[in-house]
Order: structure tokens, then C-alpha cells, then sequence
């Protein structure tokens, strides 16, 4: 059991999970809020049907789960990602020639940014933001290239009781133009004329599990709805820095043939770029979801 505590005791308590025993996986918890590796799988053919619902119950239970070890061909890859769902398609992206499903991940001596950089849900500026995120790493840096993976569910839970009361029912706007417009340049990825924008609730109930997640991002998140905006402004300063707390967090350390699976609706992630001029590569296939309520 953990506690973040507040000026008047704990504000958020995790307790560990009491179910019952998984029997076709193993699961090493990274920390006790967030993340697990996955052990005794092999996503190169079609899981058992009662493993797949073990690994279902393990992103529910966990938000985000690696395994190791992978040898994936890209249509494999896209295989695993149909199991959960149809595919998304990124708007902006380059993706893999004949596979618009499968975007590229890569960064190396000569590019001028890499993905994920800042914290983020991913494409949350659609009005239909993705489920989940299914991310292969083949080549991996000497050092650095980590991934961090935060907890909303902790994140909402930890906020105080007036400030859940304030929130309850508001909205804000996400938008895509300032993360996408240009960014793929170097590419060779022509701008689109509009890029997604929508309205989501800031506080949103996860359709498997029912519990209620922060849901604002400093990579789309623009205001809030229907209040003055330096007042949108300042609220949404203090939630995403309340978001980013390291006791809601955990680090995922790469190497090559890895698979992290997040579930966008309830996790917000940052890759570190802390390896140049050095090489990480792969491809992700991405989930598609529904608008959240």
C-alpha cells in the first residue's frame, strides 16, 4: 500500500490487487500504481484464446505492460493490435510504405526532434482519441531512450475533494495544429489543410475498469471550457504539473526486441531524448477508441 500525503495525510492510496492468479502469464509489477512486464507470451502468433484474456486483464489492472524478447514481422505486429480492436491511423505521422497502420518511430544523428518528447495522451485532439498504443522497438541506443509512463487514475485520485468538485463536468479543448503542423517536415511529410480538435471531458470514467482518470495533456490540451481564460490558464498549469508527479510513475529501460502497450485513456507518457546521436528505432501500431465520456 502507498500514500501520497497532503498537508492533512494521504490524499491518494493504491492497495495491491487481491485477484485471482494468472495461469498462462507471469507479471513482474514495476511499481505498485503502474506497469508490469509480461512474461511467458510470444506475440509473433495468435495468443491462446484464454491468454488473450489474461493479457486483457493485465493492461486493465497494470495501464501499461512490456514484454521482452519479441521478433515481430510488421505484419505481426499489426496482428496484435487487431486483437484489441480496429486500427487507428495517425494524422500526421509517416508510417510504413504499404501499412498506414504502423507508424514510424525514429530518431538519430540527423533528426531535428523525436517523438513523444513532452508529456502526452496520444492524439487526443481526436474526437475519438486512440485506445491504446502498441510500440516495438527493434534498435535501441547504447544508453538512454527511456520511456516514462504516468498514472491518471493517480493522478485524479490524489487531487484534492474541491478541486474534483470543481472539475466535475467541465471541458476542454485538444488540439493537434501546434504539435503536427510542420513537425513531420523533415520526413518528407506534407502538411494536411486542418489537423483534429475536439472537446473532451477533463475528468473521464474508463469504460473496462469504471474508474475516473485525469484527462488533460500539455502536448493538445489547450483551454478549458467556459471559464475565463487566464483562469483556464492557471488551473490547467497546476493539473498538468500535478499529472507529471514522479510517485504516479514508472520507467520503462529499452532494449531491442521490447514491446510497451499503454492504454492512452487512463496513461500519459514522455520518451526521453537523451541519446543523441545515437539510434532508436521501431514502428507502433496504434488502437482506435471512443470518445470519452
Amino acid at each position: 500500500m502507498s500514500a501520497l500525503r497532503g498537508n492533512n495525510g494521504p490524499r491518494y492510496r493504491h492497495v495491491v490487487d487481491e485477484a485471482a492468479p494468472f495461469e498462462t502469464i507471469t507479471i513482474d509489477k514495476l511499481t505498485p500504481i503502474i506497469g508490469a512486464v509480461i512474461g511467458g507470451v510470444d506475440l509473433s502468433g495468435p495468443p491462446p484464446n484464454h491468454q488473450m484474456d489474461e493479457i486483457h486483464r493485465a493492461l486493465a489492472e497494470n495501464s501499461v505492460i512490456f514484454f521482452r524478447d519479441q521478433h515481430l514481422t510488421q505484419e505481426q505486429h499489426l496482428s496484435f493490435g487487431r486483437n484489441f480492436g480496429s486500427l487507428h491511423l495517425h494524422p500526421a505521422a509517416p508510417h510504413a510504405a504499404g501499412h498506414p497502420e504502423l507508424m514510424i518511430i525514429h530518431a538519430d544523428k540527423d533528426s531535428p526532434r523525436a517523438n513523444g518528447e513532452g508529456w502526452h495522451s496520444d492524439v487526443s485532439c481526436d474526437p475519438e482519441p486512440p485506445m491504446g498504443s502498441i510500440l516495438y522497438i527493434k534498435q535501441c541506443p547504447p544508453h538512454g531512450g527511456d520511456t516514462l509512463f504516468a498514472s491518471m487514475y493517480a493522478a485524479y485520485e490524489a487531487l484534492s475533494g474541491p478541486m474534483k468538485q470543481y472539475l466535475d463536468g467541465m471541458a476542454a479543448v485538444h488540439d493537434g495544429e501546434e504539435a503536427y503542423r510542420g513537425t513531420y517536415k523533415n520526413a518528407g511529410i506534407t502538411d494536411k489543410p486542418t489537423y483534429p480538435r475536439a472537446e473532451h471531458p477533463v475528468i473521464r470514467t474508463h469504460p473496462v475498469t469504471g474508474r475516473k482518470a485525469l484527462y488533460v495533456n500539455r502536448g493538445f490540451t489547450k483551454r478549458l471550457v467556459g471559464v475565463p481564460r487566464d483562469e483556464g490558464a492557471a488551473i490547467l498549469s497546476y493539473l498538468y504539473n500535478h499529472a507529471e508527479n514522479p510517485l504516479f510513475q514508472c520507467r520503462f529501460r529499452w532494449q531491442e526486441n521490447s514491446v510497451a502497450f499503454w492504454d492512452n485513456r487512463c496513461v500519459q507518457h514522455r520518451a526521453m531524448w537523451d541519446y543523441w546521436p545515437h539510434t532508436r528505432s521501431g514502428f507502433r501500431v496504434t488502437v482506435a477508441g471512443d470518445k470519452p465520456v
